[in-house]
């Protein structure tokens, strides 16, 4: 699995014009699930997004994790995360999980994710969604459950 974190001030989530998912303070998670993505990657990826220190502490030093500062989660599944883009211009997603894979493995993701009793908003899986976000910082990391040895 692979993950876009985004610390945001602000974010929000369209599909045909109508809001469907809408969070203030916290992180927008771009996720990307891969043919080969268990539970197992969810799950580390839970982890580490829940215990990231990216969140400035009374000396605005990065030292305060998501559940430190009781912030909002935002998942939009993206499974151009997967491209393979080695060969020629044009993108190939032959190694992005097929929706009977990658729905059930997202909504593990976000089911586990909701443990935490942080406020968790989602896009729909599939659906062309529009996504809006003030990025704060800028703070972006790139996570990706296949580097986790």
């Amino acid at each position: 699995m692979k993950a876009v974190i985004q610390r945001v001030s602000e974010a929000n989530v369209k599909v045909d014009g109508k809001i469907v998912g809408e969070i203030s303070a916290g992180l927008l998670l771009l996720i990307g699930v891969d043919e080969e993505d268990e539970q197992t990657d969810a799950d580390w990826l839970i982890q580490k997004i829940l215990n990231l220190r990216i969140f400035g502490d009374e000396e605005g030093k990065l030292n305060l994790s998501i559940l430190n500062i009781s912030g909002e989660i935002l998942c939009i599944s993206q499974f151009t995360l997967i491209a393979d883009y080695k060969k020629g211009n044009r993108p190939s997603f032959i190694k992005a999980a097929k929706p009977e894979k990658a729905i059930p493995l997202f909504d593990y993701f976000k089911t586990e994710i909701a443990k935490s009793n942080l406020k968790i908003e989602s896009g729909i899986f599939g659906a062309d969604m529009k996504v809006s976000l003030l990025n704060d910082g800028p703070v972006t990391i790139v996570m990706d459950s296949k580097t986790k040895l």
